[in-house]
């Protein structure tokens, strides 16, 4: 899965990597900046691996803010 950030110029890819299913953390956080190189805050592309449990928490913080931010704007 995937999702766009900052108008297009991140990408945020988010997968269990099989290469690295030995390791207990396997889930990759990929985020790949595109635009001029004066402007990027990464590398091209940057890879954060993080363990399952990381992952669902993650997960759980981020619907925990979109939670909060719609009740916060009705």
């Amino acid at each position: 899965m995937a999702i766009e950030l900052l108008n297009g110029s991140l990408k945020l890819e988010i997968f269990y990597d099989k290469r690295h299913r030995e390791y207990e953390d396997n889930v990759c956080l990929c985020l790949k900046e595109t635009g001029p190189d004066e402007e990027k805050v990464l590398a091209n592309e940057t890879n954060l691996y993080i363990k399952p449990e990381d992952a669902r928490r993650l997960a759980q913080l981020l619907l925990d803010a979109a939670d909060q931010s719609s009740h916060a704007t009705r």
